[in-house]
């Protein structure tokens, strides 16, 4: 596991990327690192919404991903925050409406657009990246 957890906040600039293999804890580690680099750019007040989306997709790629390996980049924005995963698996991911109440899953990006203020995918070769944005309550100029 990567250790920016354990960076002097002098140390952390605006961006933060790292290749992952995941596994059933993994969102646990990465919400940690996020938090960090939230506190760090004064964002602390989206950290909630921002874990939860990073975990969904975090949890996707461990569900859906053969070999579960992705990338994470975690962007400061001047408008707020940018986080990106990114994996070799081309099938772009959707919402699923279920209409099962009981149902054990499909609500992972449906949680994700309801705490960010916007969420994408991107084709690549090979692969995809899916994305989230939140935005600050009371942007900031991003220090060089």
């Amino acid at each position: 596991m990567n250790h920016a957890t354990d960076a002097s906040a002098a140390d952390i600039g605006g961006s933060y990327r790292m290749g992952f293999t995941v596994g059933e804890h993994s969102a646990r580690h990465m919400r940690r690192i996020l938090r960090s680099f939230l506190e760090r750019w004064e964002l602390a007040e989206m950290a909630e919404d921002a874990e939860l989306a990073l975990t969904e997709l975090v949890a996707n790629v461990v569900r859906h991903v053969p070999g579960r390996r992705c990338t994470v980049l975690i962007l400061r924005r001047p408008e707020g925050l940018r986080v990106e995963v990114a994996d070799a698996d081309s099938r772009p991911p959707h919402p699923v409406h279920v209409g099962d109440a009981l149902a054990e899953g499909g609500r992972g990006l449906l949680l994700v657009e309801a705490v960010t203020d916007r969420w994408g995918t991107l084709a690549q070769e090979p692969g995809k990246t899916v994305w989230f944005e939140c935005d600050a309550k009371h942007p900031r100029r991003v220090q060089p």
